[in-house]
C-alpha cells in the first residue's frame, strides 16, 4: 500500500471512529440531536450501541496506527475489509433501503424523524426519512474505505 493510501485509509478510520464513538453523546451543532437520541433509546442503549460500533473499528483504527509506515499485513487488511463491509451493509440496511424503496418504513420512519428531525440534511424526505448530513458523511467514509482497501 503506497503511502498516500496508508494515509487516505487512516484519515478515513479516524473520522469514522470520531463519528460512531462520539455522535451519540457530545452535540455537534445541527449534526445531531444528543438528547432526542437518549429520549428515543435510554443511556443503556445508547452506551450498548456506541460499544459494539465502536470497539471493532477502535481496533482495526489502533492496529492501522500500530503498522503505520510499514506494510500492513494480509489480516489487517482483511480484517478491515469484513469490519467496513459490514458497517456498509449495515447503512445501507438501516438508511438507504428505507429511504429509496420503502424498506421497513413502518417501523422507521417515526423513530429517525424523532432522533434526526431537527439535525442538518440535503437530501429530501423520501418514505418518511432524510438521511441527516452526518450520517451521510458516516456512509461517505465507509465507502470511500472500501474502495481505498480494494484498490490499494
Amino acid at each position: 500500500m503506497s503511502p498516500f493510501s496508508q494515509n487516505l485509509l487512516f484519515t478515513l478510520q479516524a473520522l469514522q471512529v470520531f463519528i460512531l464513538i462520539f455522535h451519540d453523546w457530545i452535540p455537534l451543532g445541527r449534526l445531531n440531536d444528543v438528547a432526542a437520541v437518549f429520549r428515543q433509546h435510554g443511556f443503556r442503549r445508547v452506551l450498548i450501541g456506541t460499544l459494539i460500533n465502536a470497539i471493532p473499528f477502535s481496533f482495526g483504527l489502533g492496529a492501522s496506527l500500530y503498522y503505520w509506515g510499514q506494510p500492513q499485513p494480509h489480516w489487517l487488511w482483511l480484517y478491515l475489509l469484513i469490519a467496513y463491509g459490514i458497517l456498509f451493509a449495515g447503512e445501507i440496511e438501516s438508511w438507504w433501503l428505507t429511504y429509496f424503496f420503502g424498506y421497513k418504513q413502518s417501523v422507521r420512519a417515526a423513530p429517525y424523524r424523532a432522533m434526526f428531525g431537527n439535525t442538518h440534511a440535503f437530501l429530501p424526505e423520501r418514505h418518511g426519512i432524510t438521511p441527516n448530513t452526518l450520517h451521510c458523511i458516516l456512509h461517505a467514509a465507509t465507502l470511500a474505505t472500501l474502495i481505498v482497501l480494494l484498490v490499494a
